[in-house]
């Protein structure tokens, strides 16, 4: 065994040990989705200490991604389709407000923390972290390491508020695994033979939307080809709750490593700027929810998810939780999500032609 492989080996033990400890504290004080937050808070204060080189797969991810988008797909149905599609006039609107009220967040920020307007921005963005990133990469003059703290700390901050947010008495969602799709007794019940055949379907469809290099493949992939197969009529097998367990454990602590600020400069500056523009963008997600509840009649926990400024796997998790419209939430995540890979880079690399060539400009003036 090389030398590689030993530490590789050393820091998954770390990893895994750390993240079970997490996992079982937040058990036991009763927070919301334990085996989410906890891995996630114990990896990121033990990687910290430089010391402990930790190492996690990158396949637990993706395992965790397609048990999370197989049951995304079971929600969607003939009826929850249908009504997805009858909101697209909403959905675009709403998805256009969340967007622009980032921009104009990022524009505030640019100006009393001197940073430039674009790096800020590309920062901002929700729900693309790696698009956003990818766009950094490719774009002159933005700071790279500025947009993925921004972007990895507005997701970690999302994702240990929102559930506190959602159980709270603004929200007033309660706990709840009634839902179909994770009913153990059914999952029990249901054949070995079905599980194999999607389980095959699930990974067929992550492969093949890897290939065509769709945004987050490996969670949209088992999430259409599932949801193809449900609309046709033919219904899978529910997945035991401990799988949605498993999956949350792995998810956050991939999550937890992400997070590295002791190579940011000017961390004070970047935290606060990270946090304070999390919290308005979740509170501006909240007001937003407010209107798409009164219009469409939903539950505020299913228009809060909805609109909430993170991740479509985290958001998903959530709506399990509490038993949200599922395939309403996944509906306005999945068209934002949509929306910021195929309309955001491009608007946003003529505004960043146009900055840097007013910027350019002034800087001769002077």
């Amino acid at each position: 065994m090389d030398k590689q492989t030993h530490v590789k080996i050393y820091g998954f033990g770390i990893a895994l040990i750390t993240a079970l400890a997490g996992g079982l504290v937040f058990n036991l004080i009763n927070t919301p989705i334990p085996w989410l937050l906890g891995p996630m808070a114990a990896i990121l204060i033990v990687s910290r200490f430089q010391a402990v080189l930790l190492y996690w797969p990158p396949v637990f991810r993706d395992i965790a991604l397609i048990i999370i988008g197989y049951s995304i797909g079971l929600a969607f149905t003939k009826e929850s389709t249908l009504q997805i599609a009858g909101s697209l006039p909403i959905m675009l609107l709403m998805t256009v407000l969340v967007i622009s009220f980032c921009a104009v967040i990022a524009y505030l920020f640019s100006k009393l923390t001197r940073v430039d307007y674009p790096t800020i921005l590309t920062g901002s963005i929700p729900g693309g972290l790696s698009q956003m990133i990818v766009l950094a990469e490719e774009t002159k003059g933005i700071d790279v390491t500025i947009v993925t703290f921004l972007q990895v700390a507005r997701l970690l901050m999302i994702v240990f508020f929102v559930p506190f947010l959602l159980f709270g008495p603004m929200v007033g969602a309660e706990n709840s695994f009634t839902s179909a799709s994770f009913s153990e007794t059914a999952a029990v019940q249901a054949s070995m033979g079905r599980y194999i055949i999607f389980a095959v379907v699930a990974v067929a469809g992550a492969l093949i939307a890897k290939k065509l290099q769709f945004p987050t493949a490996v969670l949209l992939g088992p999430m259409l080809a599932t949801a193809i197969l449900t609309i046709s009529g033919i219904q899978g097998p529910p997945l035991p709750v401990h799988a949605l367990d498993i999956s949350q454990f792995f998810l956050g602590v991939y999550i937890g490593r992400l997070m590295k600020p002791e190579k940011l400069k000017h961390k004070t500056k970047m935290i606060s700027l990270a946090l304070l523009s999390g919290m308005l963008m979740i509170m501006a997600s909240y007001g937003l929810s407010l209107v798409l509840v009164n219009q469409l009649h939903i539950s505020l926990a299913t228009g809060f998810l909805s609109l909430a400024p993170g991740g479509m796997d985290q958001m998903a998790i959530l709506a399990h939780e509490v038993n949200a419209d599922l395939s309403m939430v996944t509906g306005y995540q999945l068209f934002r999500l949509f929306f910021i890979y195929f309309a955001i880079p491009p608007i946003l690399k003529v505004l960043f032609k146009i900055f840097l060539k007013k910027e350019a400009a002034s800087n001769y003036k002077v």
